[in-house]
């Protein structure tokens, strides 16, 4: 059975944010609000709980996750970025993107497709998302919550509860969030391009 924490998507609370980082580190999966839909994520580290949500939502081994990241002083230990890429991924950021790069050495080989070595990197524009970063000190290892055989993903806190109480360990209610997942911007190569239109506008990439 999961909590639930009704976490201010202004002010969130430190006490939450504290316990919700506590069951992260402690191998939990969680439910999370973002800048476009509700997420699922767990500590970077933990193999049982990428695991647990490739069977939440069927994928396979060849899923890439994302990286969530604080700010933009994380991803250079993450991702291999060029001034260029830097100045793009900081004139969008925090934001509705999630931007593909080639990984470091520092990304578990688990986290990418075995052939590209690229690894999804995000900083949401989101007060809660962000904070949960700050306490946990290392990016969150994540994931859009969209449930096999459906067409959008899930925005609802309490019809995350209902349909995976039993799946997790937590649900953060940060409140209704938008029926998009972020837009994705592959610039792990000379010219960006967008592999999927989410949210944000992505004309500065075409």
């Amino acid at each position: 059975m999961s909590q639930f924490f009704q976490i201010h998507p202004e002010n969130p609370q430190q006490r939450l944010i504290r316990q919700a980082v506590d069951i992260i580190k402690s191998g939990g999966v969680i439910a999370y609000p973002t800048d476009s839909a509700y997420a699922l994520a767990c500590d970077i580290g933990n193999k049982n709980g990428a695991d647990r949500i490739r069977t939440i939502r069927r994928l396979t081994e060849k899923h890439n996750f994302t990286l969530v990241c604080r700010d933009l002083s994380d991803i250079a230990v993450y991702a291999k970025v060029n001034n260029g890429q830097y100045r793009q991924i900081k004139a969008h950021t925090p934001g509705p993107y999630t931007f593909i790069l080639k990984a470091t050495s520092e990304v578990p080989r688990r986290l990418m497709n075995p052939k590209r070595r690229q690894i999804g990197i995000r900083i949401p524009d989101n007060k809660i998302t962000l904070a949960l970063v700050e306490e946990l000190g290392h990016p969150l290892m994540s994931t859009t919550l969209s449930l096999p055989n459906e067409e959008l993903p899930m925005t609802d806190p309490y019809d995350i509860r209902a349909s995976l109480e039993h799946s997790l360990d937590l649900v953060i209610d940060g409140g209704f969030c938008g029926f998009e997942a972020s837009s994705v911007i592959d610039l792990s190569d000379e010219e960006p391009v967008v592999l999927r239109r989410g949210c944000g506008d992505v004309t500065a990439f075409e």
